[in-house]
């Protein structure tokens, strides 16, 4: 992994580990029941199932197959669509980390029901044992085969390593959570070089168009992330507030000089009157 990528957005999740845990129990449960109980509502699918060459499995394993390599595509699109804020743009943060980890959860339980329902397929015949552990069969594609369930494994830990991040620590938690590239090529290997559709025409479009778009947003992610040590933004200065003036004192009034009583002047004395 390129050290120059930047670091995942941490964003809370909505599901703890119990939750998560019953959540794959239920979709891997509801999946199987379905396959059990739907057959005797339709007597074909049940004459397919029960039959001497039963293939209803092997449709529903190419089937889940493709379901869960595109949820798969989705979940790490909008991963990466987080961490190169293209997410802001459309539908927004929070509401791409909630798709993006519940596409994630809804995948894995396909991958899950399409390791399972091989157990009913005759052709290849693989044995519970063989459908866990990677790289012990014999009879088809083992290789490839086993790329497929290495990269299961590696799918499920990156995704149990995001519930228990704290007791992990948050340095270990990105470490692993950048092993989910190598755990998108080797699904897509396992699809390339182990279905039996891969030579049809809208199967390799998708394998291209899909592959092609997590490409282009890795390379976009590590792009901007040189572009931002190379050319670093230089951070706008923040205006500096005006100091808020004093209020002026209002002026006092003058002081009214107090008035002096002015002494009247004593009437000048009459003249004396001239004798008759």
């Amino acid at each position: 992994m390129p050290a120059n990528l930047p670091e995942p957005v941490e964003m809370e999740s909505s599901v703890n580990i119990q939750t998560f845990l019953t959540f794959l129990l239920a979709m891997t449960a509801g999946l199987l029941l379905a396959v059990l109980v739907l057959p005797s509502w339709l007597p074909n699918m049940a004459f397919s199932l029960n039959g001497e060459a039963p293939k209803v499995f092997w449709y529903l394993a190419r089937a889940t197959a493709f379901a869960s390599l595109s949820l798969l595509w989705v979940s790490m699109a909008l991963g990466l669509s987080i961490t190169n804020k293209m997410a802001r743009l459309w539908p927004g943060a929070p509401a791409s980390f909630a798709i993006h980890e519940y596409v994630n959860l809804l995948g894995i339980a396909f991958a899950i029901f399409h390791a399972l329902i091989l157990l009913g397929d005759h052709y290849i015949g693989f044995t519970f044992v063989q459908v866990l552990m990677p790289f012990s069969t014999t009879t088809y594609r083992p290789f490839w085969v086993g790329i497929g369930q290495l990269g299961f494994y590696v799918w499920l830990l990156v995704t149990l390593s995001f519930y228990v991040r704290q007791g992990i620590g948050q340095k270990t938690w990105r470490v692993i959570h950048y092993a989910s590239f190598a755990m998108y090529l080797m699904g897509l290997f396992h699809g390339i070089f182990t279905g039996t559709d891969s030579g049809l025409d809208w199967v390799q479009k998708f394998y291209w168009l899909s592959a092609g778009s997590l490409l282009f947003l890795l390379m976009y992610r590590i792009l901007a992330s040189v572009a931002e040590k190379l050319f670093p933004q230089k951070p706008q200065p923040r205006p500096v507030p005006a100091p808020a003036a004093r209020p002026v004192p209002a002026a006092r009034p003058a002081p009214v000089p107090a008035t002096t009583a002015v002494p009247t002047a004593p009437s000048q004395a009459r003249a004396p009157q001239g004798s008759d």
